[in-house]
């Protein structure tokens, strides 16, 4: 076969490792003989042609991206519905060579390495394949940008959307879980608006005169919080909505509902609180709430250069998520942020996907979920603060002292033990060298075992440090103290414990 365009499909068979731990040799021969019966059919109905079967995966070649974005849905659906077994499939066009019965390619590659990211029973696929196939045939969405090995930079990748389901955005999650998801449906009464609605346009046609009706109905609303559902939409509509900063919600109306059900049903109960108190006879006379993440400046040491760390939509700081609502990038000259999805702002400004903005003092940035304010704090070994809130809290009664650090004694306040030397921009030298080596990572550099204490007696608080080199700071107002010996601590301190911040608060009702 010459060089050819073509599309790319893999499958996988999911938890194959484990179903081969659980399996006898006749119940694997019958796995891997079913999986044959259902995937081959499907592949060839389609106009595909298998190259190479493993017993567990698949690599077929499908002249049409359509046809193969199709055979990727049924398969998923089908095999997934069946609960014998399910599979991930990912898909990717562009030039194929085939030589002596197999393919080679950057398609065959990039569909590999999306597959590796693939979760159990959904597709994924490039942009390459995006772009070829018939959209107003097969629904997709967005699903990020991901760093995949043996591809450089960051690879967008899509999600097809079968008939039956849908993956909420996280605002309408979030809104579905207050109280505030407005569901307007075509035909129907407009619903009361509560404070701050997050509403979802249904059945209406994109461009149609009764969505521009509807529009022209509502209450003035942020456009990061109006959402128009829809299945398969054609690119001119899809982008028409998009690009005015409003979100789309891809999927049937009955998967929607579904969707929302399955989101607003309580969850399981569980023993506890968010709020932890030492002796649950005791009163709580603070709390201790994991509040942000500090910005040690750099260069460091001769180590480091520069660093980023990513936002998570439930509001953790990671070192590196494909799937992160913002990125924050720390250089010797400045700090800036760069939105990794819409209605990110900054000072009420929206940021455009991709573009970096350099952070000031006092500037409060916006996610469509979570909100927190930069900090220029520029001594001490920082350069900044972002400062939040979380519902990762510590309740202290009097007479109880609690560790702080990435493992202190029970029952005490954990860090976070950010592992991985992905956000790190190294400097150049043989220290910066041993120290990546070495295992060198930002939390564990700056972070000790057990770094901190507090401590109350007589309803007075203080803090201690613990650790010999890794400081322990307490920020009251814009006065900084390196902390050793105990010393007072008051409701509203912080304290920078390596790259994290924990605030002092009032006890939570």
């Amino acid at each position: 076969m010459a060089t050819r365009t073509l599309t790319v499909v893999f499958t996988d068979l999911a938890d194959y490792t484990a179903s081969v731990g659980r399996a006898d040799r006749e119940g694997l021969r019958e796995l891997i003989a079913e999986h044959e019966r259902r995937v081959a059919p499907v592949i060839e109905a389609r106009g595909g042609r298998i190259v190479k079967n493993l017993g567990d995966s698949y690599m077929a070649l499908f002249e049409a991206a359509t046809d193969a974005a199709q055979a990727s849905l049924e398969l998923a659906n089908a095999l997934s519905a069946g609960k014998a077994f399910s599979i991930r499939v990912a898909m990717a066009t562009g030039d194929v060579e085939g030589i002596d019965g197999d393919a080679f390619g950057e398609a065959v590659n990039l569909a590999a390495r999306i597959l590796s990211k693939t979760p159990a029973g959904e597709v994924w696929m490039s942009s390459t394949s995006r772009m070829c196939m018939n959209q107003t045939e097969v629904a997709w969405e967005s699903v990020g940008r991901f760093s995949l090995k043996g591809i450089a930079g960051e690879t967008p990748v899509y999600r097809l959307v079968p008939e039956g389901k849908s993956w909420l955005p996280q605002t309408l999650s979030e809104a579905a879980r207050r109280g505030t998801l407005v569901r307007v449906r075509r035909g129907s009464l407009f619903p009361s608006m509560p404070p701050r609605p997050v509403i979802l346009l249904e059945g209406f046609e994109p461009g149609s005169p009764q969505l521009r009706s509807a529009i022209d109905m509502l209450p003035v609303v942020d456009p990061a919080k109006l959402f128009l559902q829809a299945h398969c939409i054609a690119p001119s509509d899809r982008y028409a909505w998009t690009d005015a900063g409003r979100g789309l919600c891809i999927g049937t109306l009955s998967a929607i509902d579904a969707a929302v059900l399955n989101v607003q049903r309580p969850p399981e109960r569980s023993l506890g609180t968010d709020t932890i108190i030492l002796d649950m006879g005791a009163t709580a006379v603070l709390d201790l709430v994991m509040a942000g993440v500090a910005l040690p400046a750099v260069p460091m040491s001769d180590v480091v250069a520069g660093y980023t760390y990513d936002l998570l939509a439930d509001g953790r700081w990671v070192n590196r998520s494909d799937q992160c609502v913002i990125r924050v990038d720390v250089s010797p000259h400045a700090v800036a942020i760069e939105a990794r999805e819409k209605g990110v702002a900054v000072n009420g400004e929206g940021l455009n996907l991709g573009v970096g903005r350099r952070l000031q003092d006092g500037d409060r940035v916006k996610t469509q979920t979570l909100e927190f304010v930069f900090s220029d704090l520029d001594s001490k070994g920082y350069t900044g603060l972002l400062v939040s809130g979380s519902e990762v809290r510590m309740g202290l009664g009097d007479g109880q002292a609690v560790e702080i650090g990435r493992e202190p004694q029970h029952p005490g306040f954990a860090l976070p033990d950010r592992r991985g030397q992905d956000n790190i921009r190294w400097c150049v030298g043989g220290r910066a060298a041993r120290a990546r080596e070495g295992g060198f990572t930002m939390d564990r550099a700056l972070a000790g075992r057990r770094q901190a204490k507090v401590s109350i007696d007589l309803g007075e608080a203080s803090l201690a440090g613990l650790h010999k080199t890794c400081p322990t700071l307490r920020l009251r107002g814009r006065e900084i103290l390196r902390v050793s010996e105990a010393t007072g601590l008051q409701i509203d301190d912080m304290i920078v414990l390596g790259t994290s911040i924990i605030s002092v608060r009032a006890p939570k009702e």
